[in-house]
């Protein structure tokens, strides 16, 4: 255990390294660490070996982390902020994941059955690819600062994407399981799979809410918002090993709808105070929960990928990009919104390769040839799309006129530092004043 942690920690320096160095390009920081974790994972130098992604210890740190990240999108979850927009939010994400899984599934299901290959598998394939992976996005957002429509139309989207595609997927799998009479997938796990993390979430955020609510110093305000980060994943372990089935909770989302708990019960100042405070522990957790997405991913998949991989990518990107365009259409959101949202959804390894092997497990016993179509294209599609859609999504930023302006800020890296601060100082201004 020393030596692979050992190994873990000269992995997140090299990560951090490498993301420096892509930074000088001008490229988000985050294809450094994907980068990094593929060529030293299991699949290249392996330093990040298959021995070390099993250990139960370090998908306990992963997890635990994977919380702390939740916390970006959560602590942007504050109802004052989204009330306003929060119809156009809701309708659009429903729009650009719905409109992916029937995209996807249409093409699918037309080249399967000219294929002769069965068509329940264009719906898996619709299933898997309607997921986004919020980390990818939320790193260029912190890393570049971002500010604007597009940001703002994000980060709860991050949220509510999660649960759309878990409600979606697992339906999904649990129709064809059904059918099948394969895998022992119980349709009450569709309901704890999307509850659960919520539900997990907003209890220990309440708790938090309390705690957190004083006034203390950066280091007390720390350590108390990591032993709550550790009590709500611990809850979460309990209901993973325990109750489901099988380990498929979604950490992230408990950290999401824990931070957007406690977030509505403090001051805004204060919630300044507490993200700022960790802000080091956030950066961290970034680096190891994204250096996990690229470990598992085989570069030499880039060679081998097949037209199902080419069709994968087209039409999953086709489907993100007009379904949101469809729903900031409708709902009258800014033109930026419209032209430029669809681009920062594209990144999908992470979510992708979880419902991937869930898909795996189900069909491996009666459809063996299926599932290694699944595999085979998922896995091919998840290396060679999570590059292409970092760049496009820090362009998307780019083009839509959100990234930071200032060396400093970029530098920073604190949203929660720059965040309306001027706003409580010219409060303060009017008080004197009066």
């Amino acid at each position: 255990m020393i030596i692979l942690f050992f190994r873990l920690l000269i992995t997140i320096g090299i990560a951090f390294f490498v993301g420096k160095l892509v930074s000088k390009l001008k490229l988000p920081s985050i294809l450094g660490w994907l980068i990094a974790g593929m060529f030293l994972g299991p699949h290249a130098l392996s330093l990040i070996n298959q021995e070390l992604l099993d250990a139960q210890w370090y998908q306990t740190i992963n997890h635990i982390l994977e919380c702390g990240v939740g916390l970006m999108i959560g602590t942007e979850l504050v109802w004052n902020k989204i009330k306003k927009s929060g119809r156009a939010i809701v309708i659009t994400t429903l729009t650009q994941s719905l409109g992916t899984f029937l995209i996807v599934s249409l093409v699918f299901g037309i080249v399967f059955y000219k294929a002769n290959i069965p068509i329940y598998l264009a719906f898996i394939f619709g299933g898997i690819a309607l997921a986004t992976a919020p980390a990818p996005a939320l790193s260029i957002v912190r890393e570049f600062n971002t500010k604007g429509p597009v940001t703002e139309a994000l980060i709860p989207m991050a949220a509510l994407d999660d649960i759309v595609g878990c409600i979606v997927f697992f339906t999904t799998i649990a129709i064809v399981a059904g059918n099948l009479s394969a895998g022992d997938l119980p349709a009450y796990m569709i309901t704890l799979i999307v509850i659960l993390p919520l539900l997990i979430g907003i209890v220990t955020g309440l708790l938090a809410g309390l705690v957190l609510k004083k006034e203390r110093s950066k280091s007390s305000t720390l350590i108390l918002l990591i032993a709550m980060i550790i009590v709500a994943s611990s809850v979460g372990f309990i209901f993973n090993i325990l109750i489901l089935p099988r380990p498929v909770l979604n950490f992230m989302l408990i950290g999401m709808a824990f931070s957007a708990t406690f977030s509505n019960m403090v001051s805004k100042k204060r919630l300044v105070q507490i993200m700022h405070s960790f802000s080091p522990i956030l950066s961290i957790s970034m680096i190891v929960v994204i250096l996990n997405l690229g470990a598992p991913l085989d570069y030499h998949l880039i060679l081998g990928a097949g037209l199902f991989t080419v069709i994968y990518i087209i039409t999953r990107a086709a489907g993100k990009y007009f379904g949101a365009y469809f729903g900031a259409s409708i709902t009258k959101c800014p033109e930026t919104v419209k032209k430029y949202l669809g681009l920062t959804l594209l990144p999908h390894s992470g979510v992708s390769l979880v419902f991937t092997g869930i898909a795996v497990s189900v069909l491996a016993t009666p459809a063996p040839k299926c599932s290694k179509i699944v595999q085979g294209t998922i896995a091919a599609a998840a290396v060679i799309n999570e590059i292409i859609a970092v760049i496009t999504a820090k362009k998307g930023f780019e083009w839509a006129g959100e990234l930071g302006n200032t060396k400093s800020e970029k530098k920073a890296g604190i949203k929660y530092k720059t965040i309306k601060l001027e706003d409580h100082e010219s409060e303060e201004n009017k008080k004197a004043e009066n």
